[in-house]
């Protein structure tokens, strides 16, 4: 599988750059992106909400009138569920919705997710960043020339390069994240993912990422 390669400029280099079989060997599954996605969003739920129960509600404690002889229904307390104010019947409690995804699992759906960008023609390669200090000037002159005038951008680096994370700081929709350090997420959430051709000579596999955040 190749992909398209530049130079940090965006020229256009005259040939394609071949992408390692270990990780771009054209297995696209597409249960375990639902799976690892799905895993994602719900980590991301705080899981905060809480509303009173009858025994937490405040008040009521004393029956607002006796139990026959009104002509009104039986009532033991004005918090009741029925009541306005009262509590809340089944209502939403804290408690966490985290769910824990296999290490293996979550390799093999950053794999799919760079397969699914690479066969879409939606993964290039650029050249090794050499910025000596951060410039989102030289960033966006990148972008004109690769002509990404809309949409997400996911930049992976060789390693942590803080220079291009503060470039890339003020640009709308545009991620820097280390090769190996990105989710299955970020990959399908970017429209556009570009790759220093640097990062694909480490050691470390795509999809070394920690659990599911």
């Amino acid at each position: 599988m190749k992909a398209k390669a530049y130079s940090t400029t965006g020229k256009a280099r005259a040939a394609d750059f071949e992408l390692p079989d270990s990780v771009f060997d054209g297995t696209v599954n597409e249960s375990v992106l639902h799976e690892v996605i799905k895993a994602y969003q719900a980590n991301q739920r705080q899981g905060t909400h809480s509303t009173k129960t009858r025994h937490t509600v405040r008040g009521g404690g004393r029956k607002p009138w006796r139990q026959k002889g009104t002509g009104r229904a039986r009532a033991g307390s004005i918090r009741s569920a029925l009541w306005r104010g009262g509590s809340v019947v089944f209502g939403p409690q804290p408690r966490s919705y985290r769910v824990r995804v296999p290490k293996q699992v979550r390799r093999l759906a950053i794999r799919s997710a760079l397969n699914a960008r690479a066969e879409g023609g939606e993964l290039i390669v650029v050249e090794p960043f050499a910025l000596t200090a951060p410039s989102t000037r030289a960033l966006v002159a990148l972008f004109e020339a690769l002509e990404l005038d809309a949409g997400n951008v996911l930049i992976l680096t060789d390693g942590v390069k803080g220079d291009v994370y503060l470039s890339a700081r003020n640009v709308p929709d545009v991620e820097v994240r280390p090769w190996g350090e990105a989710s299955a997420y970020d990959v399908l959430w970017s429209d556009i993912v570009i790759v220093e051709e640097t990062a694909f000579s480490e050691d470390s596999e795509a999809g070394e990422d920690e659990e599911t955040s």
